[in-house]
């Protein structure tokens, strides 16, 4: 596993096109690597006021494509071995993390028919949704150890046909524990949630030491 960082130039009227629709920037992330395209964890962060790509992946990835198109003259992608990091992560050790995520819940509908997919949109309902999913993904939390910091909507289209997408999306900062290291890895390295496509889902961790608001990609 990899971990990829890259700055982005929000000056730039590409990237403020591709911060209105996402879609465009998974497909330039998704030209970085051979074979089908796929859904690779992704997520914009904002860093001491810059803003950067972080990328997560099975194979080392080529962004020239998203740097030509979406980054400051000069700049370039730092890449590392992410697999070394996660076999660091034992069951009981506490981490900071930050997670862009999309909350969401399935509403009942008829019989015989999938759920109808809603956001949730309210600070406590979106802190709820991952209290409700954090035994799944091998971590525990407490009310009192995270809060949302950021939360808003998404809104763009999609496809030919322009299909209007919107996606309630918030940033989760706070302190968890370990329970169960296999799953939690595979949080870290398959995601959060729905809305990966679009940048959300990506979970990082830093040493329990680091403070909000200086949150470090290990």
């Amino acid at each position: 596993m990899f971990m990829t960082r890259l700055e982005l130039d929000r000056s730039r009227r590409e990237t403020q096109m591709a911060l209105a629709s996402p879609n465009r920037l998974h497909g330039a992330i998704e030209s970085g690597f051979p074979g089908e395209r796929q859904r690779r964890l992704w997520r914009l962060d904002e860093l001491q006021g810059r803003l950067f790509l972080l990328l997560v992946s099975d194979e080392a990835p080529d962004l020239s494509a998203v740097r030509a198109q979406f980054s400051p003259p000069g700049a370039t992608w730092e890449t590392r071995d992410y697999g070394a990091f996660l076999e660091r992560i034992g069951n009981g050790s506490k981490w900071r993390f930050r997670l862009g995520a999309n909350p969401t819940i399935s509403a009942p509908r008829a019989e015989a028919q999938r759920g109808k997919i809603l956001a949730h949109v309210t600070a406590a309902q979106q802190k709820q949704w991952l209290l409700d999913r954090a035994e799944k993904h091998g971590f525990r939390l407490t009310e009192e150890s995270f809060e949302v910091v950021k939360r808003g909507f998404l809104s763009f289209a999609k496809g030919k046909e322009r299909r209007k997408v919107t996606l309630g999306i918030c940033t989760f900062e706070g302190s968890l524990e370990v329970t169960d290291a296999d799953r939690f890895r595979e949080a870290l390295t398959r995601g959060v949630g729905r809305g990966k496509a679009y940048g959300l889902g990506l979970m990082t961790v830093a040493g329990a030491s680091v403070t909000k608001g200086e949150h470090a990609h290990e």
